[in-house]
């Protein structure tokens, strides 16, 4: 009835069997009438006719039926499957092809069973999860399943803190811890995000079940991890480097180191620990040439971990739409040589001499490139290394008059970013002839100086140093 209205057809007279209809310009006529039914069905057909020429004018002028027809043109191409190859049949209409996804197509590589039903497609997208699980299956070396959980629960806390990183100002986060006068065992005053993020890891490292202990810039002394979750691994963090920029919302992270804690340590759940229990406490303190595994995960405009396991360097940025790390940054390995230098310059008038006198060449194009490098320093050393690590150049925070060897802690940066950038091809060292990765610590939260970056940079300021 809806479609006769619309054509000026409407209902005239109804009976107990059938209903008559008349068009609406004419006065209604008696049913009985043949003549009356016949004008009507010619009126009918004459105004049908010409209202849908009249709408096909207006789609052709507004450019819908054209594209219909471009459309219905593009699925007409038909595409020809063959065993181990696809094959499309091009037309000689230019836009033809519109909307077809070739770029996707030609990124797939062909399989040779596509027609096969059942068939599984790979689309080369690589999660932090699935490509430790094919590291652990491709290496030989044992016990690397326990490493695939243990790297699978530091991503889940990293994912926690960047969440809470990204809400500070929201939740009300930001801060100094208890109101102020909370300070750490390096003399710092503690942020809300520290206490928070600490937490967050020992949890997570906890209920990994791979771990004996664990070693934390924020506490005092290693933690023992009571037996019933109790494993092999010994790891060393920085639950959020940087914190202090965290109010301003600029880039901070958490750096990781794992060690191999010694097999004969067995250590129970009493306060009073044995000369034996004590002694497998002190597993923390083995120098960075034992690391087997060490990462950094950056909370910036993305958020960013950087891991390796002894076998090269790769990064991996969170997809917040899935809540996985993804594989963006394979085999990152750092330029011989960058234009950059990263150094906290409000110390230069406590540096050596000779420290000043590089930095200056440095600024003036007198350096060994004859260049002058641009200086870049965020004050966040996960920012202004992962900087360093993609566009080359040198990160430094070097032993000065107020503090001679350093602000950096041994264990839970230096080594850990010493065995990063050495897996990219670059190099860290103390100073002249001092490999960070070579160095005993003596104690938990011992210093060191650290010269990091690519390995031309890296050599000449060694040589300058000498």
């Amino acid at each position: 009835t809806s479609y006769k209205q619309s054509f000026g057809i409407l209902p005239a007279t109804r009976t107990s069997t059938q209903t008559r209809y008349h068009v609406k310009m004419y006065t209604p006529v008696p049913a009985s009438s043949s003549n009356a039914r016949r004008r009507i069905t010619t009126y009918s057909v004459i105004m049908n006719v010409v209202l849908g020429l009249t709408m096909a004018a207006v789609l052709f002028r507004g450019g819908v039926l054209s594209s219909t027809m471009t459309a219905a043109r593009t699925f007409a191409a038909p595409s020809v499957h063959t065993r181990g190859m696809h094959m499309s049949v091009k037309s000689s209409n230019p836009f033809s092809q519109a909307g077809r996804r070739a770029a996707v197509r030609s990124s797939v590589a062909p399989s040779p069973v596509q027609d096969s039903a059942g068939t599984i497609v790979d689309d080369g997208t690589v999660t932090l999860t699935r490509f430790m699980i094919e590291e652990a299956m491709k290496s030989k070396t044992p016990g690397q399943e326990d490493m695939v959980r243990l790297i699978s629960s530091i991503s889940v806390a990293c994912k926690r803190i960047a969440s809470m990183v990204q809400t500070a100002g929201i939740s009300g986060s930001t801060g100094l811890a208890e109101g102020g006068g909370s300070v750490n065992v390096q003399g710092e005053e503690q942020k809300k995000l520290d206490v928070i993020s600490n937490d967050v890891l020992k949890s997570a490292l906890r209920s990994s079940g791979k771990l004996g202990v664990i070693a934390s810039e924020e506490e005092d002394n290693p933690v023992v991890v009571d037996e019933l979750y109790s494993g092999e691994y010994v790891a060393t963090f920085d639950p959020l480097d940087g914190s202090s920029n965290i109010d301003a919302a600029i880039s901070t992270g958490t750096i990781f180191g794992v060690f191999k804690a010694p097999e004969e340590c067995l250590i129970g759940d009493s306060d009073n620990l044995s000369i034996a229990e004590q002694q497998c406490l002190e597993a923390t303190l083995q120098p960075g040439t034992n690391l087997v595994a060490a990462g950094y995960c950056m909370y910036s405009s993305s958020t960013i971990l950087v891991l390796t396991t002894g076998d090269g360097l790769n990064g991996f940025t969170l997809d917040p739409s899935i809540g996985e790390f993804i594989l963006t940054h394979p085999n990152i390995q750092i330029p011989s040589r960058g234009k950059i230098y990263s150094m906290n310059e409000a110390n230069y008038f406590d540096w050596d001499p000779k420290l000043q006198t590089y930095v200056d060449n440095l600024k003036k194009g007198e350096g060994q490139t004859g260049e002058k490098y641009s200086s870049r320093y965020i004050g966040s050393m996960v920012g202004d290394v992962h900087r360093t690590l993609l566009y080359g150049g040198i990160f430094a925070y070097p032993g000065d008059k107020k503090n001679v060897n350093g602000k950096l802690r041994l264990l839970y940066e230096a080594a850990p970013m010493s065995l990063i950038f050495e897996q990219a091809g670059g190099k860290s060292i103390t100073g002249p002839g001092g490999r960070v990765l070579d160095l005993v610590p003596d104690k938990v939260h011992q210093r060191c100086p650290v010269f990091i970056g690519s390995p031309d940079d890296v050599d000449e300021v060694e040589k300058a140093l000498a």
